[in-house]
């Protein structure tokens, strides 16, 4: 028994548990702190450029001051034509995913993120980083299937914050594929530190603009409270969950991470309509998101099958075991596969996009080490 109840194994766990804690936190704080029923800061850009101003500054404490670790090599030329679109994209999806929040349920929120799937394959299609293939695309109308029956069972259906939600959705999806097709073309590893480090500060000019065509003035006119430990609290959340999910990723992979993603759903939903009474779900909710949920099930069924199928069947132990020994070694930088790869087998968490799923489980990991890991 005793065994069986490692210490590392109750580490893992711990991660496990702290990263469902934080995610589903960070999203509920971010809804009180946002709703006008509740602390009503209804400046969700404000609210971002607070999460990306204090993550930038942590981030170059760690690198510049403590030296946890190296910059790496950034150009202008890397920097112009990789981290600012990907820092575009990066602080649009956060804000419009904010900005769901003023208009639409939690639990509705939750829902509607069972297209990332889907918004990841037509974006990868789009981008000829991933072909169009009738498994996949079939798995792909499920879900679609499964969240409009979903919104079509949602009591307080809002066109205004679904279309923010959705949009936001593709704005990462677009992300992630950048992140593959412009990073992978330098060469480039970063890590959770070193991404915020270069693309938060970016970020926070970048949502800048928006920030002042629409809510400085509001913010001149009415009468908006600020409280310090609030805000540094919600900030701290939200980076303490990017580095909880690498310490997940790091302990365990991306079907782990995937499999408690989606029980992170299920008990937020549940919590979003104990916290917030006015977030109500209806059966058909329930049976939209099921069938969405089957559908993101089954591809990732499918994503798994590729990633046995990649194995190669000549490979000697010696060598699955040197592989794995670089693997561990690699566990901290960002994986970026090459061309053979496909933008939608990169897991992303909605709440910490900058922390990709770099380090797949026992049963993905010849993949990467077809990569030369």
């Amino acid at each position: 028994m005793s065994k069986m109840i490692s210490k590392p194994l109750v580490l893992t766990y711990f991660y496990l548990f702290m990263y469902i804690l934080l995610s589903s936190g960070v999203i509920l704080y971010n809804k009180w702190v946002l709703s006008p029923k509740y602390f009503n800061f209804p400046l969700p850009i404000t609210l971002t450029m607070i999460h990306m101003g204090f993550s930038g500054l942590v981030a170059f404490l760690l690198v510049r001051v403590f030296k946890v670790v190296a910059p790496v090599k950034m150009t202008f030329e890397i920097y112009a034509t990789c981290v600012i679109p990907i820092s575009a994209f990066f602080a649009s999806s956060l804000w419009f995913g904010n900005t769901a929040y003023l208009h639409i349920s939690v639990a509705f929120i939750q829902m509607l993120k069972a297209l990332m799937p889907v918004a990841t394959f037509i974006m990868a299609v789009l981008c000829g980083t991933d072909k169009p293939r009738c498994d996949v695309f079939s798995n792909m109308v499920l879900v679609s299937v499964g969240v409009v029956i979903s919104s079509y069972g949602e009591i307080h259906f809002n066109v205004v914050g679904t279309v923010y939600q959705v949009t936001g959705i593709f704005a990462e999806a677009l992300r992630l594929v950048l992140t593959q097709v412009l990073l992978q073309k330098k060469g480039l590893t970063l890590n959770p530190i070193t991404s915020l480090y270069y693309i938060a500060p970016c970020s926070f000019v970048f949502l800048s603009v928006p920030w002042l065509l629409l809510e400085k003035s509001s913010m001149e006119v009415s009468q908006i409270q600020f409280n310090f430990w609030i805000f540094f609290s919600n900030a701290l959340c939200a980076l303490a969950l990017n580095f909880s999910i690498f310490l997940v990723i790091g302990r365990t992979g991306a079907v782990t991470i995937r499999v408690a993603g989606v029980l992170k759903d299920w008990i937020l939903i549940a919590l979003s309509t104990v916290i917030f009474p006015e977030s109500m779900i209806t059966r058909l909710n329930i049976i939209g998101y099921a069938i969405a949920l089957c559908g993101v099930v089954m591809y990732n069924y499918i994503k798994v099958k590729d990633v046995r199928a990649s194995q190669l069947p000549s490979e000697s132990i010696p060598e699955r075991i040197s592989k794995d020994w670089k693997l561990e070694k690699k566990s901290s930088d960002i994986f970026v596969p090459n061309n053979s790869g496909s933008a939608s087998d990169i897991d992303v968490d909605e709440e910490t996009p900058l922390t990709q799923s770099t380090r797949l489980s026992h049963i993905g990991r010849s993949q990467v080490g077809n990569h030369g890991a």
